[in-house]
């Protein structure tokens, strides 16, 4: 199996080709970076995509490929040597999919990033609950040695997030929730996790005050005090 990425360089957002093997067939994951990379890598490695399979809705899906396909939670495709089985993983979005290609790699589209989450509190989104499910009772059951390929930035694996991933330790009890006073717009919260996203920046787990509910928000929108 062959992965290529391309990076939008502003939003970091990843898109894949993905192939049997030089010469092979192939499906690309995701539309949100320059097609031109992975045009260039379809042409260089001789392969035929034949699907795009997006983990979210995304824009511009056409340049890539013109066909794409309806892919359910539960379906298995296979396309030459390749086997992607469809995860359901809401959280970010109601709809979101992982997709786990040959059971050795998995494209967790916003939902697992390296060292990060994905946020609950953008249009579409469900709820922490269904995030935090996402994350701990489907993707942490995979394998330790499984790559992770997430919608934004750099690969990892998913030992090394249940390792050192700051909102995978605070869920398996490992670390201490924050107590600390904070703001995010006109609301109130505590802020029980400060933690680097992706993007350099920071992702922030915060209980709000007046419901008692847990959200995950931009760090950027946290006043502390």
């Amino acid at each position: 199996m062959l992965v290529e990425r391309s990076m939008h360089p502003e939003w970091l957002s990843n898109s894949y080709l993905v192939a049997d093997e030089p010469g092979g067939r192939a499906v690309i994951i995701d539309s949100g970076a320059p097609a031109e990379p992975l045009l260039d890598a379809i042409e260089r490695h001789e392969v035929t995509p034949e699907q795009l399979l997006l983990t979210h809705h995304q824009l511009e899906a056409e340049r890539l490929l013109d066909v794409d396909t309806a892919f359910e939670p539960g379906e298995v495709l296979e396309v030459g040597g390749l086997r992607i089985d469809a995860i359901h993983t809401p959280g970010h979005t109601a709809g979101m999919l992982a997709f786990r290609v040959n059971d050795s790699e998995v494209f967790t589209g916003d939902t697992l990033f390296k060292g990060s989450v994905g946020g609950v509190r953008a249009p579409g989104s469900t709820t922490f609950e269904d995030l935090r499910s996402s994350v701990m009772d489907v993707l942490m059951k995979l394998p330790p040695q499984t790559v992770v390929r997430p919608g934004h930035t750099d690969p990892t694996t998913i030992g090394e997030e249940w390792e050192g991933n700051a909102f995978v330790r605070l869920w398996r009890g490992l670390d201490e929730e924050s107590h600390e006073r904070c703001r995010v717009g006109e609301e109130e919260a505590v802020l029980v996790l400060f933690a680097p996203d992706y993007d350099g920046g920071h992702k922030a787990w915060v209980r709000w005050t007046a419901s008692g509910r847990d959200d995950i928000v931009p760090g950027s929108a946290v006043e502390r005090y």
